[in-house]
Parts: structure tokens; C-alpha cells; sequence
């Protein structure tokens, strides 16, 4: 059966959006998922499914989220291999970088346009590499002044979320192949 890394979308923000881990995992299972795993309280989560496209586990998995916390979960799926190739290529884009380094992953499949826009935004130590379905923003030491963010991302190309080098690697180390 195949193996599938879920991003959650703006989970625990807030009093009104709280979705602890275990809470993510019952939900998952109930919804007939697998091998369930979380990975810190962010919304990373690994699951096995019958289910063969990444359209039909997003679409099952933010039923299921929306049925248990009664709120939308926009939810972002990759194969195990994906998330290793975004974590492979987060070093080459970042390696000579020494500032702070974010992951906006798309929802959807950008077009060379968009690609062409997100990549156009970036401005002084900040800047934008897309590989597939990830925003790679190299920004400078501190992430809550840039002025390119996960939210420019989003204006540009449709939903997506955001995570630091770190989670990347971690989880592309626990569940990547």
C-alpha cells in the first residue's frame, strides 16, 4: 500500500484552530489510514493508504480533519520520495547561504509563470528557489522581518505551508525513502 507525508495548514494558531497530534492521529485512523505517525505538533503526519492518488488522500484526510475539529485543515500530501528530494535539494539551494531557510509547500503544481514571478520577488539577502511543489525561501537572519514569506507564496501560487530547513530534514530523515 502506499506511503504518503501530509502537511497540515494552519493548524494551532490560535485559540479556535488547536489540533493536537494525537488528536490528528485518532482522526487519520478513523478515516481508515494506516501506519499512522505524527512528527511534532505542527501538522506533519505520515500515513498507508489504499488510496492511490495524492488528490484522494488530501481530499479523505481533510474530510476527516474537518468532521473532527469542525474547521477547515488544508492538507498537502508527497510521496516518501518527494519529501526526500525537497529535503536534497534544500542543500543545494541553501549551500551558501547563512541565513534562515523555509519551505512553502504548493498544494499545486506551479506553472513555469509563476515560477518565473515567486523566483522575481525576492530582494536584497531574500530570495525565492522553486523545485516542483516547493518554495525554498532563503531569507536573512531573522524570518519575522522578511518581507518574502509563506504568505507571498501563497498570493502568487494558492495554498500552501510553511516549515523551517530543520523540520524538512527531519522528517524526510524519519519518513523519506
Amino acid at each position: 500500500m502506499p506511503t504518503y507525508v501530509a502537511f497540515l495548514r494552519a493548524i494551532n494558531l490560535g485559540p479556535k484552530r488547536k489540533f493536537p497530534k494525537d488528536a490528528i492521529k485518532a482522526a487519520a485512523e478513523k478515516a481508515g489510514f494506516t501506519d499512522v505517525e505524527t512528527y511534532i505538533n505542527t501538522g506533519n503526519l505520515r500515513v498507508t493508504t489504499r488510496l492511490r492518488s495524492r488528490a484522494k488522500v488530501e481530499q479523505a484526510l481533510e474530510q476527516a480533519f474537518r468532521e473532527d475539529r469542525g474547521f477547515e485543515v488544508p492538507t498537502i500530501a508527497f510521496t516518501p520520495s518527494e519529501v526526500t528530494a525537497i529535503a536534497e535539494e534544500a542543500t543545494e539551494f541553501a549551500k551558501d547561504h547563512g541565513g534562515a531557510h523555509y519551505v512553502s509547500l504548493l498544494k499545486d503544481e506551479p506553472s513555469a509563470e509563476l515560477i518565473e514571478k515567486i523566483e522575481a520577488t525576492g530582494k536584497g539577502a531574500e530570495s525565492a528557489r522553486v523545485g516542483g511543489r516547493a518554495v525554498h525561501l532563503l531569507l536573512g537572519p531573522n524570518y519575522h522581518e522578511a518581507k518574502l514569506s509563506n504568505a507571498t507564496v501563497e498570493k502568487l501560487m494558492g495554498v500552501a505551508t510553511n516549515r523551517n530547513l530543520k523540520v524538512i530534514r527531519t522528517v524526510a530523515e524519519k519518513w523519506g525513502e
